[in-house]
């Protein structure tokens, strides 16, 4: 497996010298970092290559790192069947920065390319349809980013009393801050009082 790795590796750095800007292998995974710019190229030579035949997208993964000038990582993962072999490509971009959508040689990136679009407001050029997917219509803001605020925020639910979907404000009832610590293997707390009152129930 890692020579097979590695030598993907080889070839990679060998035929892409110009755009690779680092690579590595971990855990039986190849990481290749690149710049934005390159992403469409790459991952084409990576998909039509008979060599790799990486022709299967995973996920794409975002990341967050507010402290960076390069403020957000992109992370495509890609399986090849046939070899049994699978691959990370990296890219590190700025805030306004916009990446090039790979929705025409990966069908599947649509959905996945709308969920980093809808949690981090990343945005990609050239998708066919660009909107958010897991968030509800007129959410502001974008959740999975660090500086998202955890509270102030509007709550959708069914209410059944005006059998219609209903905005309200967040609130968290008392009951939730008193959490239960004790090990589930062992019953919680209000487990064991049930128990107890069973067993009372029955001795009486």
């Amino acid at each position: 497996m890692i020579s097979k790795l590695q030598s993907i590796e080889k070839t990679i750095n060998s035929e892409l010298s110009s755009k690779i800007k680092n690579s590595s292998i971990d855990n039986e995974e190849l990481l290749i970092e690149i710049d934005k710019n390159d992403l469409v190229d790459v991952i084409q030579f990576l998909k039509s290559n008979e060599n790799f035949k990486f022709k299967q997208l995973i996920d794409i993964a975002g990341v967050d790192y507010p402290e960076n000038e390069k403020r957000f990582e992109l992370i495509y993962l890609f399986l090849s069947h046939e070899n049994n072999l699978r691959i990370k490509l990296l890219i590190k971009f700025e805030i306004n920065q916009a990446i090039n959508s790979i929705t025409k040689i990966y069908p599947s990136a649509n959905w996945m390319e709308r969920e980093v679009f809808d949690m981090y407001g990343i945005k990609f050029k050239n998708h066919p349809d660009l909107r958010r997917i897991l968030t509800d219509y007129g959410f502001k803001g974008h959740p999975l980013r660090k500086d998202f605020p955890l509270t102030g925020f509007n709550e959708v639910r069914y209410s059944e009393k005006d059998k219609k979907v209903i905005y309200e404000p967040v609130k968290l009832e008392q009951n939730y801050r008193n959490f239960d610590f004790e090990s589930p293997w062992e019953g919680t707390k209000y487990i064991k009082e049930i128990k107890n009152s069973e067993k009372d129930g029955k001795k009486n």
